[in-house]
């Protein structure tokens, strides 16, 4: 059977679609690119806006008109949240998230497909690859017990559960031979790893680091309180990557505290000079929301002097979106839309000055980076892109040949400049296999 996955969302929706793929493989079906070409389409859903909750349902309107004949099965937090209104769409199967770790066995059983582990892919071949994946997202833990108060995702994910550490030390074993480079450790709650068994994610780090042998381990998104004074002590092992994606969500303490947020200004900023003083090439990016309900022109203007005063390689940048079932939905003082497009603009222009500044401050430098795969620019040159231990992504002019020599594997480039159109750096090497 041909299987077609897609995900929309979150880094660990990623993880989960790359479980079912393996899983899938492993029961003999094969992995497809393409739609119309699939017998069954599984579509992992997200509702964390209500934007993502158009997205999931137009995606499985086209998904049913562009291949009628298949079965679709549906999951994460859009199906589970709703569930009925996803099933009138014309789908065959619901899965909420709470059995989607059973998501393969379900379908199999309801929709009646045949398992032929027999036929599967050779177990060298990573089902990664066929979903044009180069880094493995490793799922780690789900759900969440803070509530902030603009969030969705720890109604639609539940309670707090973490996964047996051999379990995932097995499953980065098995990918490193496959030929997977580079493991990203992600979950609703990273930093709550462990909650629900008296471990911690800074014991997990170090019993992967020990018990594998990948050569790149990454993290997901992490809270700023969830960071201990030992954690930095981590970033001794040239395994794990210098990059930490720490959500900030606003620079107004007044603003945090209608969030729910658990990490104020001041423990933000010492936390950042605290990482810096000890990995110096350390990316840190994060997650700025413009225009939450009451925000004023005060706050904001907070906001914005905090950002410049941290400077980050790069924001995400969300302007506010009332979500149903949320407590900031119900918020008085809500923030026009047109202010709230006006903020945003304005931290785009700061968020993209400043990827700019911290990726010119890297050139002249030569790191290792791990490569994806050749793709041709607007200007015509063909270049393959991949990404430094600090999460810069870097182009480098070379053949189709001999990208594809490279692919998967970590070289060695030379910093040379930052692109036009400030994407990317340009790189240069002579270490072409």
């Amino acid at each position: 059977m041909r299987v077609n996955l897609k995900s929309l969302g979150c880094r660990l929706n990623e993880a989960e679609l790359e479980t079912w793929a393996r899983e899938f493989q492993d029961d003999g079906h094969r992995i497809v690119d393409d739609t119309d070409e699939a017998d069954l389409l599984v579509f992992n859903s997200c509702a964390v806006t209500q934007d993502a909750v158009r997205k999931s349902r137009n995606l499985l309107r086209k998904a049913c008109r562009a291949n009628p004949g298949a079965k679709i099965v549906v999951s994460g937090c859009y199906a589970s949240l709703n569930t009925e209104e996803a099933a009138a769409l014309g789908v065959d199967l619901v899965i909420a998230n709470t059995d989607k770790h059973r998501l393969v066995k379900i379908a199999r059983e309801r929709l009646s497909f045949p398992s032929m582990p027999a036929q599967a892919t050779d177990p060298g071949e990573s089902a990664l690859f066929r979903l044009g994946r180069h880094r493995a997202f490793i799922k780690i833990q789900d759900g969440c017990r803070y509530r902030c108060t603009y969030c969705i995702v720890t109604v639609a994910r539940g309670e707090e559960r973490s996964r047996n550490p051999a379990k995932i030390v097995e499953e980065i074993n098995r990918l490193h031979a496959q030929g997977i480079q580079e493991a990203v450790l992600t979950g609703v709650h990273l930093g709550g790893y462990g909650s629900d068994s008296g471990s911690t994610l800074t014991a997990l780090i170090q019993t992967v680091l020990e018990q594998t042998a990948i050569p790149r381990l990454r993290l997901g998104s992490l809270e700023p309180w969830d960071i201990p004074e030992s954690f930095v002590d981590l970033f001794d092992n040239p395994r794990l990557m210098p990059h930490l994606h720490l959500p900030l969500q606003s620079g107004s303490d007044t603003v945090l505290k209608r969030m729910a947020r658990r990490c104020k200004t001041a423990e933000y900023r010492a936390l950042v000079k605290r990482l810096r003083a000890r990995v110096p090439d350390i990316n840190l990016t994060t997650d700025v929301i413009a225009g939450f309900p009451g925000e004023t022109e005060s706050e904001w203007a907070e906001t914005l002097a905090f950002v410049e005063a941290i400077g980050f390689g790069h924001i995400h940048v969300f302007s506010f979106s009332p979500r149903a079932g949320t407590a900031a939905a119900e918020m008085p003082s809500p923030v026009h839309g047109a202010i709230r497009k006006a903020r945003s603009r304005t931290l785009h222009e700061v968020a993209e000055r400043q990827k700019r500044e911290f990726a010119a401050r890297q050139l002249g430098r030569t790191l290792p980076v791990l490569w994806e795969g050749t793709r041709r620019t607007n200007g015509g040159d063909t270049l393959i892109f991949g990404y430094t231990p600090n999460y810069l992504k870097v182009g480098m002019p070379l053949s189709v040949e001999d990208g594809a020599r490279l692919s998967y594997t970590i070289s060695p480039a030379q910093l040379t400049v930052v692109a036009d159109s400030g994407d990317y750096l340009r790189g240069q090497t002579a270490l072409v296999p």
